[in-house]
């Protein structure tokens, strides 16, 4: 036999997880403790009082439901019309597309590049990136597992950033009113788009990005 072939005999040492070690990482503020002798007694993390688990309960099927139910809102978010705005008599409705143009006509481009990429490129990204994360998990990928919890950090750092077309809706309609020659009144293209935003956070908070290196581990084995 060969070097190369008594080297790929060699058996692999079994990665050290912290599920291994007897250890249990919490999900919101990262404190490593030790996990219950009695499995049953459960455990809560001593820094924040959140319960302890291994994983998720039911994190595929949840974060799948959050992120069908946003794209299903995406559509109309971005066909109705966000806003309707009257001034003296006559009355304008815009979508998301249509402000941004807008924008640009009047010079703005710098505000219309911020509602473009908040408003149309991040839930874009989002779902697409979610979607990519449940599949890969679902079909146990060992594909870069680092940089897919990488793809997962960011999407739920900037997620809540797609908020700021809703932010400038509101503020819109709490400034205009104050006058007396415009009113603003938000459509029901801002509901769907808020509840784009809600439910890709929500997506993102109920996935565990732990399954990523399930499969990494079990190659390990």
């Amino acid at each position: 036999m060969s070097v190369s072939g008594q080297l790929a005999a060699v058996p692999r040492p079994a990665i050290l997880t912290a599920r291994r070690a007897g250890l249990l990482n919490c999900h919101v503020c990262g404190q490593l403790s030790r996990a219950p002798e009695n499995a049953r007694a459960g455990a809560r993390c001593p820094r924040c009082a959140t319960r302890l688990r291994t994983r998720l309960a039911d994190s595929l099927a949840r974060t799948w439901a959050l992120l069908l139910g946003a794209i299903l809102c995406y559509l109309p978010a971005n066909m109705l019309p966000i806003m309707t705005v009257t001034s003296l008599g006559s009355a304008q409705s815009d979508t998301i597309i249509s402000g941004v143009r807008h924008l640009l006509a009047d010079g703005m481009w710098l505000l219309a590049l911020i509602v473009f990429v908040a408003s149309i490129c991040i839930p874009v990204l989002k779902i697409a990136v979610l979607s990519l994360l449940l599949v890969s998990v679902s079909g146990r990928w060992r594909w870069r597992p680092i940089d897919r919890s990488r793809l997962y950090r960011i999407v739920d750092v900037v997620g809540r950033w797609s908020m700021v077309d809703v932010f400038v809706v509101s503020v819109l309609v709490a400034l205009v009113r104050m006058g007396n020659f415009a009113t603003v009144q938000a459509e029901a293209g801002a509901l769907f788009f808020a509840a784009v935003v809600v439910l890709t956070m929500f997506a993102a908070m109920s996935f565990d990005p732990r399954l990523i290196w399930d499969a990494v581990e079990e190659r390990n084995d």
